[in-house]
């Protein structure tokens, strides 16, 4: 990536165009996507190569990073419309360093725990607390969405800000995060949905046809705008609200796009996936990528659908 905040602000377009969602009847349905049963129960990633790809991106991510510093700012002004405080706060994952960033004072925050399953990761989160002087009471444990060690009634707000769309059962950890918040308590969740890297998609699929005569998962599965709202219907939240954003970044390169995935840890965590990707697919990938999508300028754009859910 350009060295500099400046400079990475400068690639970063915010095409916001927010639209709130009333939640929909319709039931939620698993992604196409090949499936492990383990148990009886269903997963589709593997949760500790997930793991790895957050301890490289604990000495991989920026101090700051323009995309989800945006998305997490974005999560917390939904605390502006709260008139009550959240004393006790637990932030998940996922770009929770950016919630960390983006705070200054929202909320009425008097004790955070950051909670990330990556050591590493709450580690760095460790280090870089302790150059701060200011903020709330800082709490960093280790800890799985998929078996939130948090006990019920015991937090005033839980956020999740891009790491709920890695869980195998989303529902699931959901309800974890019901069960662990006050009964007014508050639940704030950003999360990836399907329209995200659509022309990564787009190009990696012509070139794994012409090159390889098929296709194999590549990339995630991700939820659709109508699944956001009833999966929190289904995790037992009642009147959901659901907003969805869609941000644009530039970049000079396919390859430079991939760097930032692998330091926001969003690479491909499928069980199901092919263990390399050929040389020649992945020339071909970033030839149609630019040849498709590419800006007068030299650059290449790079779609992220966020799907903003609240209770």
């Amino acid at each position: 990536m350009a060295s500099g905040a400046a400079a990475a602000a400068r690639r970063l377009l915010l095409l916001r165009h927010r639209r709130r969602h009333l939640v929909p009847n319709h039931h939620f349905s698993s992604s196409s996507a090949d499936e492990v049963l383990d148990g009886g129960r269903v997963k589709i990633f593997d949760r500790d190569l997930k793991r790895r790809h957050r301890d490289r991106a604990a000495w991989a991510m920026r101090e700051t990073d323009p995309l989800v510093d945006a998305v997490a700012d974005n999560l917390l002004d939904r605390l502006e419309d709260c008139r009550k405080a959240f004393p006790s706060a637990l932030c998940l994952g996922g770009s929770a360093g950016a919630v960390r960033r983006s705070l200054r004072g929202r909320g009425g925050i008097e004790k955070l725990t950051m909670m990330d399953m990556s050591v590493d990761m709450v580690n760095r989160w460790r280090e870089l607390e302790s150059a701060t002087e200011d903020g709330p009471e800082m709490n960093f444990i280790v800890g799985d969405e998929e078996y939130l060690p948090i006990k019920e009634n015991s937090q005033d707000l839980i956020m999740s800000c891009l790491g709920l769309h890695w869980t195998n059962d989303l529902p699931g950890a959901m309800i974890q995060c019901r069960l662990a918040l006050k009964p007014d308590g508050l639940f704030l969740a950003a999360i990836l949905g399907g329209e995200t890297l659509k022309e990564l998609r787009i190009a990696c699929t012509i070139a794994q046809m012409e090159r390889e005569g098929g296709i194999s998962p590549r990339m995630s599965p991700l939820a659709q705008v109508r699944d956001a709202g009833n999966l929190l219907s289904r995790a037992g939240f009642a009147l959901p609200g659901v907003d969805v954003d869609r941000y644009t970044v530039k970049y000079n390169s396919a390859l430079e796009l991939v760097e930032h995935l692998r330091a926001m840890a969003e690479t491909n965590a499928l069980f199901q996936r092919s263990p390399i990707l050929e040389r020649d697919t992945a020339l071909a990938t970033a030839a149609i990528y630019q040849s498709m999508f590419g800006l007068e300028d030299g650059t290449i754009p790079a779609t992220f659908q966020v799907l903003y859910s609240s209770k």
